[in-house]
């Protein structure tokens, strides 16, 4: 193994939640009269912690959400999670073969615990990850694009940053990582390579991550 630890990101890397929470966010910003398609919610949010939607409607608009919108957000994604919510294929046999060979690995995600762990149970991955594998950015101060979350879990997991590496689905989390210190590993199974420039290596499926943690190879160019 090339790495002493694997930070995996959480939506559109463990668990297939980044089309159905997108497809909610846009609905109820379009509802509250700012409107978003999908694909302005996927290029604008994916990957970041609730405060950038706040603070993006307010730049744009000069208005406030509500102050209820987390929670009545995070209702509307936590019901359709567990009506919908898959893992993302093939990452439970990463898991398994991490945990067989005594591998360190952890989950830091933008998203709350509430929303890792809602997640994790309804994509049957809670099996994996403890108290002490979960890491949000309510942990620190910053979400991504800055680095204290990623350098948070390697100091939590006693793992220096430059023996770290992130699996990434989103140029936010690949920014973070960078700035970390850390190698990332860009996940394009959703998001197109173009957009997570500065990604240590490319890769499409996730059953070539294993291929990448060992030797490096095979990946996207």
């Amino acid at each position: 193994m090339r790495y002493d630890l694997v930070i995996f990101d959480n939506d559109g890397v463990l668990v297939d939640s980044e089309p159905i929470s997108n497809r909610h966010l846009a609905a109820y910003l379009t509802e509250l009269g700012h409107p978003t398609t999908y694909e302005d919610s996927i290029r604008d949010y994916m990957g970041s912690a609730m405060h950038r939607v706040h603070d993006l409607i307010e730049e744009r608009t000069g208005q406030r959400l509500p102050a209820d919108f987390d929670d009545v957000f995070h209702a509307r994604v936590f019901a359709a999670f567990e009506r919908e919510l898959k893992p993302v294929p093939g990452v439970a046999d990463v898991l398994e073969k991490l945990t067989a060979d005594g591998v360190q690995y952890c989950v830091a995600s933008s998203g709350s615990h509430e929303r890792i762990r809602v997640g994790h149970r309804a994509a049957g991955l809670d099996r994996f990850f403890d108290d002490a594998r979960i890491f949000s950015s309510q942990d620190v101060g910053r979400g991504k694009p800055a680095p204290d979350l990623f350098q948070y879990a390697a100091e939590r997991m006693g793992t220096a940053p430059e023996r770290c590496v992130v699996v990434e689905d989103s140029p936010l989390g690949v920014q973070a990582a960078v700035a970390a210190g850390m190698d990332v590993y860009g996940f394009t199974a959703m998001t197109p390579a173009e957009m997570l420039t500065g990604a240590t290596r490319l890769f499409a499926d996730m059953r070539d991550l294993l291929p990448l943690l060992t030797d490096g190879g095979p990946a996207e160019n």
